[in-house]
């Protein structure tokens, strides 16, 4: 309306001044001319404006089908057939979305490990037109509904309620002792329906190693038990899977998640902590999983009194000593000097980590001077991490962590470490765990800070592999992470064969720089073998999570706010506006001529 007013009024005021003064008995010959005149002018404005030339039209909607492979949980494909059916139903142009968004026909049967709607929210206002979605609710990212052109529904085909308990996560070392008996953490989630009478087992290789009766299990509820087993037999690296079972579980496919372990003849690693606490409790998880090293650990809870980490069984004092003598890698928590000089009782590498009995003031970490750990941690946001206690006197031939107090230019050393004959970390602070309890960025700059001092410490273990899988837990549709291993090659070749398959594939790993990773392309569930330069490891992809029971987030309803474009013509769209225009002037030319104007 607006773009016709801006055109009508300046045309009529310039037709009124072209002929505001007629001669006598020429009023109305001048009438007519205006007319035209007018006329003229308002086309040539409304299409210099583009105005609109009618009423909005509805815009044909298109059809969006979830093409995931939570439409196949419980093993029935009757959901899915009714999807397509609807599908096709509501347009004739069809969508698919999931793993990404894509104009494709539907498939026999849904394979994307994923349900994401972003994409196909871009791709819908690219082209400005209205989406109806068909799918059984459960998005990873329902807010993406919000931007979707207005006009656009969801359409939800819901899964009937049925029992079925799934494993969610496994949280275990990845990498043991032989015959020693190591602690899982194992989440499972039931589904629509309480789950009653379950049993978790935990499974390393073919041996049955624990076993936790579920009682009952609420619908849509999580619980979290804990394990404990000993995996037994020869060093190698061996499938270690979680097992639900539950009396009418209608998906087997989520009852199982399953990890690599490898089995060591001996600890790479020991801790002997004399002041448990939570920095050195949070060390454990690091060394087991991203450093990948065997390790034992001895807390003291009283004089002369030890517990192993896990099973807190008793030790003597004489066999912690004995186990630290032994050890790859040493790490003394708290009194450094109970056993005598750490140089002297232990042979390798070494980290003697005193906890600083400053508590007064707040040290905050603010720089990686250069030193061996430097480049690894080149990305970390020093000013998102919490305080340290820091003691002064940390000292050695390279410096790791430099720390200051807020608004003050004084710097002490948090960690120091040297290379005299063994390499040797010095810690003397505490409150590191804060970083990896708060999670997100802060989280990951404890694992990478510790890593990097783990991965120094320990370069010279003999483990020559060089690349090894840099998650625990693999899942299909997830992109596959490697990190480098003690080698230096920026680029690496995988053999990868997957049991049973009757042929291996190459892979090619480029690493950037010190500490990054590389990542391949997904794979399919399954066991697969692995041979890199130096030896052989193992990597279990998992089911896809869209196999796992979940609530649905969306419901059935309009959806979208985002206003739709091109569904209005406009009067450059009609070509006879343009002879119409031509046809006004050359009838004024011509009547100007009939009443002897010029």
């Amino acid at each position: 309306m607006l773009a016709w007013l801006l055109s009508l009024l300046p045309a009529a005021v310039l037709a009124w001044w072209s002929y505001r003064a007629p001669a006598a008995g020429e009023g109305q010959r001048a009438r007519w001319l205006a007319a035209l005149r007018a006329l003229a002018w308002i086309i040539v404005l409304a299409l210099l404006f583009d105005a609109p030339a009618g009423p909005r039209r509805a815009v044909p909607p298109i059809a969006a089908l979830d093409a995931s492979e939570s439409w196949l949980r419980g093993s029935d494909s009757a959901l899915w057939r009714r999807a397509v059916s609807a599908a096709r139903s509501a347009s004739s142009e069809l969508l698919l979305f999931g793993d990404s968004a894509r104009t494709a026909k539907a498939p026999p049967i849904p394979r994307d490990a994923a349900t994401r709607a972003m994409p196909l929210a871009e791709r819908a206002l690219a082209v400005g037109r209205p989406l109806v979605l068909i799918t059984d609710g459960e998005l990873d990212d329902p807010a993406a509904l919000t931007s979707l052109p207005a006009g656009s529904r969801v359409e939800v085909l819901a899964h009937p309620p049925a029992t079925d308990a799934a494993v969610i996560a496994l949280d275990a070392p990845r990498a043991v002792v032989a015959n020693d008996t190591l602690e899982a953490r194992v989440t499972v989630r039931a589904g629509e329906l309480a789950v009653r009478g379950a049993t978790l087992s935990l499974v390393a290789g073919s041996d049955v190693i624990a076993t936790a009766p579920i009682d009952s299990l609420g619908a849509g509820v999580e619980r979290t038990l804990t394990m404990h087993g000993r995996i037994q037999g020869a060093v190698r690296s061996v499938p270690l899977a979680a097992i639900v079972s539950a009396a009418g579980d209608v998906e087997h496919r989520n009852d199982t998640l399953a990890m690599a372990v490898e089995v060591a003849p001996a600890a790479g690693a020991v801790l002997a902590s004399t002041a448990p606490d939570f920095d050195a409790r949070f060390l454990i998880p690091v060394l087991r999983g991203a450093v990948a090293v065997p390790t034992r650990a001895y807390y003291r809870v009283a004089p002369g009194m030890w517990r192993q980490d896990g099973t807190l069984a008793a030790v003597s004092e004489a066999s912690v000593r004995a186990a630290l003598a032994e050890a790859p890698l040493a790490i003394v928590h708290g009194d450094t000097a109970l056993f005598g000089a750490p140089r002297a009782v232990t042979k390798g590498s070494l980290l003697l980590y005193a906890p600083s009995a400053d508590t007064i003031g707040e040290w905050y970490p603010a720089a990686a001077p250069a030193s061996p750990i430097a480049a690894v941690l080149s990305g970390v946001p020093w000013d998102s991490l919490a305080p340290l206690s820091v003691s002064a006197g940390v000292h050695g031939d390279w410096t790791g962590l430099l720390t200051a107090p807020a608004r003050s230019s004084e710097r002490r050393a948090a960690i120091a470490g040297s290379e005299s004959g063994r390499r040797v970390v010095t810690v003397g602070a505490s409150g590191f765990w804060r970083w990896a309890f708060r999670g997100g960025v802060s989280r990951d700059a404890y694992a990478t800070l510790w890593g990097g001092i783990f991965d120094w410490l320990t370069a010279e273990r003999p483990d020559p592999r060089a690349a090894l899988p840099a998650d625990p837990i693999v899942r299909a549709g997830d992109r596959i992470r490697w990190r480098r291993g003690t080698g230096n090659d920026t680029l690496v070749r995988v053999e990868m064969r997957k049991r049973g398959a009757p042929r291996a594939d190459t892979l090619a790993l480029r690493f950037g720089g010190p500490g990054a990773l590389a990542e391949s392309s997904p794979l399919d569930e399954g066991v697969y073998e692995m041979r890199v330069s130096g030896g052989t490891s193992l990597l279990i992809v998992n089911a896809s999570r869209e196999l796992l029971p979940r609530r649905a987030n969306v419901r059935t309803g309009a959806v979208g706010g985002a206003a739709p474009f091109g569904d209005q013509p406009h009067l450059r769209d009609y070509h006879w506006v343009y002879l119409l225009l031509l046809a006004a002037l050359c009838a004024e030319w011509l009547l100007r001529r009939h009443f002897g104007l010029r």
